[in-house]
């Protein structure tokens, strides 16, 4: 008998150790090897990475998360217009948000003020308008460009938020007289039906950002408060406000 132990002992053994070493190198060295640049090049790296293996559960969450986003971030920048509106004591920036192909955008009326100069951009290009509706109380303008073909997105139906879920803005700021996108990201901190409130902090010139969820969903207009917090006019009273 302990002869025939011994007999099977030593190739278990070699099994034993070829299944602790292929799990150190799945596990340890080869996830090693693909985050280094100095193993970039080698041929089984780079045909690793073209497969899109997934090394762990939690790595595929995040792979589709970052992906998700880069999606909504995406589509929700075609939908964003750039403001610029020069008075007698200076000039104001922001953004507004297409809420039809034809050219209905929303707004802050506080970036649009009677007796000044202003301009809408899309792609960077200025785009005559009109302005339709303007109420300073509830600091939304309802504007029709002149330009048709543009990118609408869906609106999130709000009884589904809730208290730290993420949340990401896009608007423009100018570089000299170029309008360029720009993103931010948090979670919200309240919802009381009037207002959207983040913990996002930003620059006066996001005022009229578009507030959207991962999946790209629009959650509202921000405004930014003396202290840089975004705060969102909720989708709702948009729609409201706009008959929309």
């Amino acid at each position: 008998m302990l002869n025939m132990m011994k007999k099977y002992l030593k190739p278990l053994l070699i099994i034993l150790l070829g299944l602790a070493g292929g799990m150190l190198w799945q596990s340890l060295f080869l996830p090693y090897m693909v985050r280094h640049s100095a193993f970039e090049e080698l041929s089984f790296v780079k045909d690793f990475k073209q497969r899109n293996i997934i090394l762990f559960p939690q790595e595929k969450i995040i792979i589709q998360e970052n992906k998700a986003l880069s999606q909504a971030v995406e589509k929700v920048e075609k939908t964003v217009v750039a403001v610029r509106a020069k008075t007698k004591s200076g000039t104001i920036h922001g953004s507004g948000m297409i809420l039809t192909n034809d050219g209905l955008v929303i707004t802050l009326a506080e970036l649009v003020p009677r007796d000044s100069d202003i301009s809408f951009w899309v792609d960077n290009k200025q785009v005559a308008f009109e302005i339709l509706k303007r109420d300073y109380y509830e600091n939304l303008a309802l504007i029709k460009l002149d330009q048709t073909g543009l990118s609408a997105m869906g609106f999130a139906n709000l009884e589904n938020i809730r208290k730290g879920q993420a949340v990401f803005l896009v608007g423009n700021v100018f570089s000299e007289d170029n309008p360029q996108k720009t993103v931010n990201s948090g979670i919200i901190k309240h919802f009381n039906g009037d207002f959207i409130k983040t913990n996002i902090l930003e620059e006066q010139a996001l005022n009229g950002s578009v507030l959207f969820d991962i999946e790209g969903n629009i959650l509202g207009i921000n405004t930014i408060g003396i202290d840089g917090e975004v705060l969102a006019i909720p989708i709702s009273q948009v729609q409201t406000f706009s008959s929309f």
